[in-house]
Order: structure tokens, then sequence, then C-alpha cells
């Protein structure tokens, strides 16, 4: 009786005992960017648990790289994760069913004649939908929305050219409503894919058939007019109806009535000044921004998205520019990566579900000096960085 007792008590310890908690992270080697094809792209993952910070497995990518850059914004449920190198014009898929084993599932590059694939959002049928920027390797024809099965291959694409309405269009961020049966796409050329004007505009598709709905132009706020360009990211918010559109240009924006015969697109807040290209995340009413001309990271209370209101506002120090955020929903962990300061290095911030409040964990991951796959060690930059789920 005492022997199953206590190994009962054991168990029950065991069950309660916290689960293991990983960070999947996209990086290139620091030293051949920005690269000529030279390079090498990793897939990392970090414990970010009981033993913060340990290097747990590593993939390397067959393929000689230039720019480690977007994955999907949060670990897609079957655990297949796009990550691209935008300017190599080549993705890979990565299957992290075990993070201590992550293995290269499959690759892909230009889905019927579109290239630079940018953004990923996972479809609940096991696909994946991205946004392609152009048209031809060096065109400057707008690109697509594509849907990518679980092997990178196409299953459709719908172009995004809207010369009537924007002829600079390229797409540039995804946000996937399933239960609408809507897409979001946002409009901002990654360098080197420079166009002739701003470009000003969100797209509206149907998910169901890829159907290009409606070319918004974002409307420009008197105060600063340049805030209106170049919309870079879309999320939903608690309402489960409501997007809010921010630009890299520092506007925040409101879509509503998305399923109406037309959509209401209006403005809503200024972040100050006029570096904002950062990936933003959204817990409960709280909209949280990477400012990288702020050097910071700021909470809004968005639960009136007509009014934002700044409730917490974190520096991060002068040389910080930070770009990248994804969120932990358990935890409220928060994962940045970025430039200038935050180049070689991931760090964490935490969020206030009740408050908005952010805080700045001290702990982070140093980058500068580590041994990866294939026995190479050195520097690595990161970018894209999930939370494994």
């Amino acid at each position: 009786m005492r022997f199953t007792a206590l190994l009962c008590a054991i168990l029950l310890v065991a069950s309660s005992a916290a689960p293991n908690r990983y960070l999947v992270v996209w990086a290139m080697e620091a030293n051949h960017f920005p690269a000529n094809g030279d390079g090498r792209d990793v897939l990392a993952i970090f414990d970010v648990g009981t033993d913060f910070g340990k290097l747990v497995a590593v993939v390397a990518t067959p393929t000689h790289a230039m720019m480690a850059h977007h994955t999907n914004e949060e670990m897609p449920p079957n655990h297949l994760l796009f990550a691209s190198d935008f300017m190599a014009g080549q993705g890979e898929i990565f299957d992290v069913s075990d993070p201590r084993s992550p293995r290269l599932a499959g690759s892909f590059a230009g889905a019927g004649g579109y290239t630079h694939a940018h953004s990923f959002a996972a479809l609940s049928n096991g696909h994946t939908l991205a946004t392609y920027q152009i048209k031809g390797w060096n065109g400057d024809a707008a690109g697509a929305l594509v849907e990518l099965d679980r092997h990178g291959q196409i299953v459709r694409a719908a172009s995004a050219s809207a010369p009537s309405a924007d002829p600079n269009v390229r797409p540039y961020g995804l946000l996937v409503l399933e239960n609408l049966d809507r897409v979001v796409t946002t409009s901002a050329p990654m360098p080197p894919l420079d166009v002739k004007a701003p470009t000003h505009v969100i797209q509206i598709w149907r998910l169901s058939d890829l159907k290009l709905l409606e070319t918004l132009d974002l409307p420009k706020p008197s105060a600063h007019d340049v805030s209106a360009q170049y919309a870079d990211d879309a999320a939903l918010l608690a309402d489960g109806k409501t997007v809010m559109v921010k630009t890299a240009h520092c506007g925040l924006f409101v879509l509503s009535d998305l399923t109406a015969q037309r959509a209401k697109i209006q403005y809503a807040y200024d972040f100050g000044g006029r570096g904002c290209s950062g990936v933003p995340v959204v817990s409960g009413h709280y909209w949280v921004q990477a400012l990288m001309s702020g050097h910071a990271l700021v909470s809004l209370d968005v639960s009136d998205p007509f009014h934002p209101i700044e409730v917490s506002h974190l520096y991060l120090g002068p040389k910080a520019l930070p770009h990248w955020l994804s969120l932990d929903r358990e935890t409220g962990s928060i994962v940045i990566t970025g430039y200038g300061s935050l180049i070689n290095r991931i760090s964490f911030a935490s969020i206030d579900v009740a408050t908005g409040a952010l805080t700045l964990d001290s702990r982070f991951i140093d980058l500068k000096d580590r041994t990866w796959a294939d026995g190479w060690s050195g520097a690595v930059i990161p970018h894209g960085a999930v939370f494994y789920r």
C-alpha cells in the first residue's frame, strides 16, 4: 500500500509539472548578411522553459541563402512551419511535430509565375496561404495570393493586380478569417523590390475561391499623410470581426463590415515617429506594437478601436530596432527580434492581459557565438520566431 501511495504521489507531481517550452527560430548566418547567395539559413529550436536558452535542435537549409525572413506568425496546428529566404526567392517547410527532432519537409519557390513569397498563414485544411510580392523575378507587376499544399506545391493563385486603384500593389502581410470567408492582405514592397510611388491600399478577398473583392485606399490623416502609406500588417481584435491595419509609417486604421458589399476603413491612431515596420501582436483588448523609430514596444487599449489609448511603453534602449513579435498566448510571453542592438539576440517581454502592462524579461538568448549544424560556428541574425505549442 505504501509503495502504491508513493507511486501515485510521484505520478501526480510529474503530471502537474510545467511542460517544456520551446522557441522555434528562423535565422541567417550573420557574416554573410547582406549575402549574395553564399550564406546559410538555419531553423534553431531553443528551450525557453526549465533550461532557458539551451539549443535543442538545428536544421540547416540545403540551398545557398541570402536573407532568412518571415515565417508563420504563430506555430501552425499541424506543426508545418513555412519560412522564406526572401531575397533568394526560396522557401522551406519544416516539420516541428517533435521540437527535439525537427526536419526539413519540403521546399518551394515561385508559384505560377509569381515570386518572392513573404507572409504565411495556416488554413484548417492543412494548406498554407502565402503572399507573393511580384510577378516574374525582376518584374514590376503586382504579385498574388497563393494557396500551397503541405509540400509547397501550388493549389491555386489569384493576382493582386488592381491598376485602377493602385498600380504599385505588393502583397505583404495577410490575415485569414475563415469564419467570415475572408482574407485581408496589406501592400508594402520589400527591398530591393522598389516601386515607382508609395502604395497606399489594403485588399479584401473571398477565401473560398480567392476572388479579390475590394482594393481599399487608406484614408489620409490631415496631420500626417505619410502614415497612410505602406500598410504592412493586419490583426483581428477580440470581437472576432473587427480588424486593425498598421502601416510602416505608424498609422493605425480600423477595418469593419468585412462581409458587407463594401467594407469600411477609418483612420484611428498615429504611433508617432515614422518607423513602425514591426509585426504586432494582440492579447485580449491590447494591441502591442514594435516601434523601430521609438526603440520600444507600446501597448494600446483597443477595446474601443476608434479611440486607442496607450497603456504601457517599454523602452528597449537607444540602439534597439525591434521588428518581429510573436505571442505565447498561454503565458503572455512575447518574443522580440530586430536590428541594431537586437541583431544577434532574442529578447523577451511579457504582457499582463488584465492591464496591458509590458515588462521586459532580463533573460535573453545570445546568438553571437554558437555552434550550429554541420559543425560551423559563429553569429546568426534571427528573424521569424514562434513559440512551440
